[in-house]
């Protein structure tokens, strides 16, 4: 090659380059997320209480309207008991879901993800009020995602939502409440059925626990109570499988260091008052009888090593029947699903995301 060509081909190559990088800037810019408040004035528990409640949230992506005004590419992200937006940030669920190309493409979705009412950067107990923080349930929180939705972002429309764990209990719940809103609905490790059995003692210890140690001082703590070590071994004993617990901790050593790096983690991130009211807020979820009501298609996934929703209850494959466009995947156990965690690994589900966008696809 003569210098003359060489130097051309350098320059081509440049220019490549700084369009490609470009590109890459734009793509950036245009699905990095946006994090921002809204307030919800006089909001209304449903225990009668009345207060502002400010709730935290970040999107991805732009909203597109029809010629109507409906918003048609809205998709509402709802995370888990003591969970927050920023566990759908994460390469596992983000690096599989929304990059280019993938089924939830920011270039071409809007992705809302809120911080649930008492959870995260939202209004919660440790705010200042503690103990004296209204309590709510999973129907206030839904509401406020709703207002949240309709008075802070303007959108009148879903093209689909999807939650994990508590999430996917709140996700059955959009379905009953909004039959309307939405296109499509994915819960994730929930079941379609009032908290009971083995999901409600795990909760009741978490309670008690805290609510009967005398360190909480009804909620007026100078430190972390000693309940909250007992919340936090529980949730690490729900969380996973045990077949990867024990891959994970073979001695009685290592079940010990890696027990005690998980609580002692939790001590210093968490709060007592909200692990507490998070783990109450299940009370009122109950969506069996109104199942009927449901009528976006909606396709529920499971895992067969979820510790909290286990298969051999047999709730989903009985509860599904009674949806109209329903449809249930469990997924097997394998060296590559976490338990209950499975939610978050989408990897493991996404093929039946895509399915779901595909049928649900408005003509």
């Amino acid at each position: 090659m003569t210098k003359t060509n060489r130097s051309k081909a350098t320059r081509a190559a440049m220019i490549v380059a700084l369009a490609l990088a470009a590109a890459v800037a734009r793509a950036a810019e245009h699905t990095a997320p946006v994090a921002g408040d809204f307030v919800l004035q006089e909001f209304h528990f449903r225990s009668g209480a009345v207060m502002p409640v400010r709730m935290h949230y970040v999107t991805l992506g732009t909203p597109r309207r029809d010629a109507a005004g409906v918003v048609r590419n809205a998709v509402l992200i709802l995370h888990g008991t003591t969970g927050s937006s920023a566990q759908f940030l994460q390469p596992i669920f983000a690096g599989e879901l929304f990059g280019q190309g993938q089924p939830l493409d920011a270039t071409r979705y809007y992705l809302v993800i809120p911080d649930n009412l008492g959870h995260g950067r939202s209004s919660k107990p440790s705010d200042g009020l503690r103990a004296r923080f209204p309590e709510y349930g999973y129907l206030d929180m839904v509401e406020a995602q709703y207002r949240l939705l309709t008075e802070g972002l303007h959108v009148n429309h879903l093209r689909l939502v999807m939650g994990t764990s508590m999430g996917g209990m709140h996700t059955w719940l959009w379905g009953e409440v909004h039959p309307e809103f939405m296109d499509a609905l994915m819960p994730l490790a929930s079941l379609p059925t009032q908290i009971s059995g083995r999901n409600r003692v795990w909760r009741r210890v978490i309670i008690d626990a805290i609510r009967g140690c005398p360190d909480w001082q009804g909620g007026d703590y100078k430190s972390q109570p000693a309940g909250l070590r007992v919340a936090a071994e529980m949730l690490y004993l729900v969380s996973s499988n045990s077949v990867l617990r024990m891959r994970e901790a073979p001695t009685l050593a290592k079940s010990d260091e890696l027990l005690d790096r998980y609580v002692a983690h939790a001590m210093a991130t968490m709060d007592a008052n909200d692990v507490l009211y998070a783990v109450a807020a299940s009370r009122d979820y109950d969506p069996g009888p109104e199942l009927g009501k449901i009528e976006a298609p909606l396709l529920a996934v499971n895992s067969a090593d979820d510790l909290i929703n286990p298969p051999e209850l047999g709730v989903l494959e009985r509860e599904i029947t009674r949806v109209k466009h329903g449809e249930a995947v469990v997924i097997p156990a394998s060296d590559q699903t976490v338990g209950h965690g499975s939610h978050t690994k989408a990897v493991l589900w996404e093929r039946y995301l895509v399915r779901l966008l595909q049928e649900s696809r408005r003509p």
